[in-house]
C-alpha cells in the first residue's frame, strides 16, 4: 500500500475524504465516469481560462525544440496539444482508461501510474501535469519519480488550483468554486458527487511553502511559483539538479 502524505490542516477540514489506495481507486473511477463530458465542463468551470493556463505552463519549461515532454495525468490530452503545438515530442500517461478512450491528441498515449512512471532513469526532458497533484495517493513519491526520469536540467511545470490572498478575492473564489461549480456539476454532468468532490479535493495539497520545499528536497533548483486569474491558479516550475 502506498503511504499518503501527511494531513495538513486544510485537510482536516474535509476529514472525510478519501486516503492511501481508497483514495487511488475513488479518483481512477471517478475520472473514467467523467471523461465523456470532461472537456466541455472545464471549459465552463474555467471560465475558458484552462487554455490560457496551459500555453503559459508550457511556455515556462523553457526547452530545446524537440525536447521529449510527458504530461502527466494527461486526461484528453489538452495539454499534450498545447506541447506539440510547441514544438516538443509529447507523451501522455493516465491512470484513467476513460480519459485516454477520450483523448482528441496525436501524441502517443500511455496507461500507467504517476508514481511508478514507465521510463528508465534521466531520459526526459521536462514533465508538466494539469491540475493533477491533489489528486495523487503520494505527493513525496511522485516529485521523486519525477527526479528520477529527468536528465539533469530537465524541466518540470505543473498547475494546480490555488486561493486568493486578497480576502475579498478569496470569498468570490470560494462562492464560484465551491458553491457554484458543484450546482453546474450536478446539473450538466452525469456524476455530480465529481464535481462535489474536485473543489473539496484542493484540502490535500499542503501549504505553498511546503509544497514548495518538497519538490526541493525531491531535487529540484530554481523551484518558482507564480499565480493567474486573481490568484485563483498557481504555476509551480523547477529545474533537475
Amino acid at each position: 500500500m502506498r503511504a499518503s502524505p501527511r494531513p495538513t490542516p486544510a485537510r482536516s477540514a474535509e476529514h472525510d475524504l478519501p486516503e492511501g489506495v481508497a483514495k487511488e481507486h475513488a479518483v481512477e473511477a471517478m475520472f473514467d465516469r467523467i471523461a465523456p463530458r470532461y472537456d466541455r465542463l472545464n471549459r465552463l468551470i474555467s471560465l475558458g481560462q484552462d487554455r490560457r493556463w496551459r500555453r503559459h505552463a508550457v511556455a515556462a519549461l523553457h526547452l530545446a525544440p524537440g525536447a521529449k515532454v510527458v504530461d502527466v495525468a494527461c486526461g484528453t490530452g489538452d495539454l499534450c496539444n498545447v506541447l506539440t503545438a510547441g514544438g516538443y515530442r509529447a507523451i501522455g500517461v493516465d491512470i484513467s482508461a476513460g480519459m485516454l478512450a477520450a483523448a482528441h491528441t496525436v501524441a502517443p498515449l500511455i496507461r500507467a501510474d504517476a508514481l511508478t512512471l514507465p521510463a528508465p532513469d534521466a531520459v526526459l526532458d521536462g514533465i508538466v501535469s494539469g491540475f493533477a497533484l491533489r489528486n495523487l495517493v503520494d505527493l513525496n513519491q511522485f516529485l521523486r519519480e519525477c527526479a528520477r526520469v529527468l536528465r539533469p536540467g530537465g524541466r518540470i511545470a505543473a498547475l494546480e488550483t490555488a486561493e486568493p490572498e486578497s480576502p475579498l478575492l478569496r470569498a468570490g473564489h470560494h462562492v464560484w468554486f465551491r458553491q457554484i461549480v458543484p450546482f453546474l456539476g450536478a446539473r450538466l454532468s452525469s456524476d455530480p458527487d465529481a464535481y462535489r468532490y474536485l473543489p473539496r479535493s484542493s484540502a490535500y495539497l499542503p501549504p505553498t511553502d511546503e509544497l514548495l520545499a518538497l519538490i526541493r528536497a525531491a531535487g529540484f533548483t530554481a523551484v518558482r511559483r507564480s499565480t493567474f486569474t486573481a490568484g485563483a491558479v498557481q504555476l509551480i516550475t523547477g529545474t533537475r539538479r
